[in-house]
């Protein structure tokens, strides 16, 4: 749709914030000055990986997903423009013109004014967004530890035991083990182990039978042009949908809306599920929402919730989903712990000083921004811990994760971790807070 203007606000350019909410997990957050220029993608494939793809923002423009908020600055109230609710989310955009803020949406938006401050306006719009579609209360989520950040895709079968025991001996308070990306042999292809790996069926097992809950990663909406199912199933392929390129290799959108497709997803979530896995981290979902050809003519929006339900029939009803990569309006109900920012990584700075990649900065910024959804949509996911020597600013980093009340998930290899770093997990690992900020 073409953006129409939806109303214009004066204000004082010196005082006034502009709060953008990005479309998915990575997609920056936050609240900018009115000269200043928010975070936007370093290049097309960044576009279509971290941000909204088919919306990128004209120079000048703000623009938030689902949600733009105006704080005056002046203690006056803030103008609000929403969504009207998860499951159509319209791009608002905002510019500057003589000391007005004029806004306008490719979609239908909600307005309305909000008193007592910009944290007390996000609080209330996250609220309501929440009714009728996130649960009431949420659980304490027991702290976990992840394999990515310490063995990348290079993760073994033996690195997953040797941890689960040395978390034991050292109290650290990992509850679940969670299997990253690098077990599976290629992207889309999820019940192949990657030679090299050694036994997911070994692997989960271990994990089950020390008392604790096995975790598992994938990518369920993409389809890696290396792939078995991408070589032998085109026709469960979303048509024209480019999900953009990692793994040096194209990606490809599974249609979840292809009855075959429909029932494999189904079978490998069920598949893992009885191999005792009952943590499902689900990445890289901002493509079951990518615009394309698929078999049934349905909105991606109703695509994308569709393929969690399809996840949701094979996990089982008191399975973990854990979103990341996400859309996140029209998640809203379906996953239990969202991811809530950029990857964290072992450097301060994000490569092309773009936030929306990894880096403790972007991971910081973001995370803190949308901390206020914590227990009101779903768990907060601000990312693993990261203690051992050699990450930079560990220090802040540590500091921000204890400000959360999020999952708390250590991803060092625990035998590389010094005093300070081991000291420093095991203080963090601690469940999750339930109840909002």
């Amino acid at each position: 749709m073409p953006f129409e203007e939806v109303g214009e606000v004066g204000c004082d350019p010196r005082t006034a914030l502009v709060f953008e909410h990005g479309w998915q997990s990575w997609s920056p957050t936050g609240a900018y000055r009115l000269d200043e220029r928010p975070p936007r993608a370093a290049d097309p494939t960044i576009q279509t990986l971290c941000y909204r793809p088919e919306t990128p923002v004209p120079d000048g423009l703000f623009q938030g997903e689902g949600l733009l908020a105006l704080d005056p600055g002046d203690g006056g109230p803030v103008e609000v423009w929403s969504a009207p609710g998860p499951l159509e989310v319209p791009s608002i955009r905002a510019r500057l013109e003589s000391g007005r803020v004029v806004v306008s949406s490719d979609g239908p938006v909600r307005h309305w004014q909000a008193e007592g401050g910009l944290d007390r306006a996000l609080r209330g719009w996250a609220d309501t967004m929440a009714t009728g579609f996130a649960p009431a209360s949420f659980p304490a989520v027991a702290p976990m530890w992840c394999t990515w950040y310490g063995y990348w895709d290079k993760v073994t079968e033996d690195d997953v035991v040797e941890n689960l025991r040395l978390s034991e001996r050292h109290g650290l308070g990992a509850d679940m083990f969670l299997i990253d990306d690098g077990y599976e042999a290629e992207i889309g292809d999820w019940l192949e182990p990657r030679p090299g790996f050694g036994s997911l069926e070994r692997a989960s097992a271990a994990v089950v039978e020390a008392g604790r809950r096995a975790g598992i990663w994938t990518a369920p909406f993409l389809v890696g042009e290396r792939s078995r199912v991408f070589r032998e199933h085109p026709e469960w392929l979303v048509g024209g949908a480019d999900a953009g390129r990692m793994w040096d290799q194209g990606l490809a959108v599974l249609d979840v809306t292809h009855p075959e497709a429909a029932a494999h997803l189904v079978n490998v979530f069920r598949s893992f599920r009885g191999l005792g896995i009952t943590h499902f981290k689900l990445d890289f979902v901002y493509a079951g929402a990518l615009a394309g050809r698929r078999h049934r003519d349905i909105d991606p929006i109703a695509a994308y919730r569709l393929g969690l339900e399809l996840i949701r029939e094979g996990a089982g009803a008191d399975a973990t989903l854990h979103g990341c990569g996400a859309p996140m309006l029209p998640s809203i109900g379906l996953v239990d712990i969202m991811r809530v920012s950029p990857d964290i990584a072992p450097t301060l700075q994000p490569k092309a000083g773009d936030i929306s990649q990894p880096s403790q900065l972007g991971a910081r910024l973001t995370g803190a921004a949308r901390e206020f959804l914590h227990a009101r949509w779903w768990v907060n996911d601000p990312d693993c811990i990261m203690a051992r020597p050699g990450v930079e600013a560990r220090e802040e980093w540590a500091a921000h994760i204890d400000a959360t009340g999020g999952l708390r998930g250590s991803s060092d290899p625990i035998a590389a971790l010094d005093d300070w770093g081991m000291e420093t997990t095991r203080r963090l690992m601690i469940p999750t807070r339930t109840e909002p900020s």
